[in-house]
């Protein structure tokens, strides 16, 4: 059976695209809460990677949960990259994951259990590898099958990476190539598998959030469903800065331009360059590497404002200067 062709979407790709979610949340009228027992120190403000509250003892705690159809057809690889994905976001925020809950949608009429036991395993695995708690969760019958996980952590208060933290003068390193997207979309249509995409995908960003911790980074967020040009746009956004992209310094996976050049490119890149294409000043970049640098990722890299070990630099943040993002070829 291919998992992938019980979803309309797969992976992040099949995320609301971020100008209707920014127009959703925007709309949306949040009670504060009453007597609350921890301080907002990261809301909805920047739309960050996670949530973080520091309790009246002190402690910094980092909340998030994500999940998503499925985007490879084998299940156990499925639940590890579900699981890596939603481990990011705490690795992000420079925290370390404490303990996570399970995530399921299962359509039992159309796919048998087996298979879920398979994605929970794969799931397992990957927190396992991250030293991370698996206790429980939910499952819900669905039509389309969907699993994640909802992630606690905690973290350094003084050392938190931030998407708001961004001053001109900084380099932009990234720590895993770009083409996610197309690779798995074309796997999807095609049935081709790619082990380097799923090595890509199931690879912690743990040592990545370690190293720009260690070198004194502040700002970072990672790279997923709203592809590096969304996610560029939102650090940018947020810190009051111009980036600037090198094209020809970001680090691409092997067939990924094939697969776009060839028509892979999945809805939610091309819902990715339109939201960014306001704020985004290119020149004569062709649209086919516009269309990789907005590919929509799946547990993609660490995008920090700084050099760590490993990473290319790709780009340097700037002053203002009315674009968000600026692509040279």
């Amino acid at each position: 059976m291919r998992l992938t062709q019980y979803a309309q979407g797969g992976g992040c790709a099949c995320k609301i695209p971020a100008g209707d979610l920014e127009r959703l949340l925007g709309s949306s009228e949040l009670p504060l809460p009453r007597d609350s027992a921890a301080e907002l120190l990261v809301g909805l403000e920047s739309g960050d990677d996670a949530a973080v509250v520091r309790t009246q003892d002190g402690t910094v705690i980092i909340s998030t949960a994500d999940f998503f159809t499925p985007v490879v057809d084998d299940p156990c690889d499925w639940g590890r990259i579900a699981a890596a994905n939603a481990l990011s976001d705490v690795y992000a925020m420079g925290g370390r994951p404490l303990v996570a809950l399970n995530l399921l949608c299962w359509p039992p009429d159309r796919l048998p259990y087996e298979l879920a036991a398979e994605v929970l395993r794969g799931g397992a695995e990957v927190a396992a590898r991250a030293g991370c708690h698996l206790a429980g969760g939910h499952s819900v019958i669905d039509a389309e099958p969907k699993y994640g996980l909802a992630v606690t952590g905690t973290a350094d208060p003084g050392r938190l990476l931030r998407n708001d933290a961004g001053r001109p003068g900084l380099p932009l390193s990234l720590t895993k190539p770009l083409g996610l997207g197309v690779l798995n979309n074309r796997h999807k249509r095609t049935g081709e598998v790619f082990p380097h995409a799923v090595e890509t995908m199931t690879r912690l960003n743990a040592d990545a959030s370690r190293a720009a911790l260690a070198a004194g980074i502040r700002c970072a967020t990672d790279v997923t469903g709203f592809g590096l040009l969304g996610h560029l746009h939102k650090l940018a956004r947020a810190s009051g800065v111009t980036a600037v992209i090198h094209a020809s310094a970001v680090p691409v996976l092997d067939g990924a331009a094939r697969a776009v050049r060839e028509g892979f490119v999945p809805g939610g890149s091309r819902h990715n360059l339109d939201w960014v294409a306001p704020h985004l000043g290119h020149g004569d970049v062709p649209e086919e590497t516009l269309l990789l640098l907005a590919d929509a990722q799946t547990s993609g890299g660490l995008l920090v404002a700084g050099e760590i070990p490993g990473a290319p630099v790709i780009g340097e943040l700037m002053e203002h200067t009315g674009h968000t993002v600026i692509v040279h070829p």
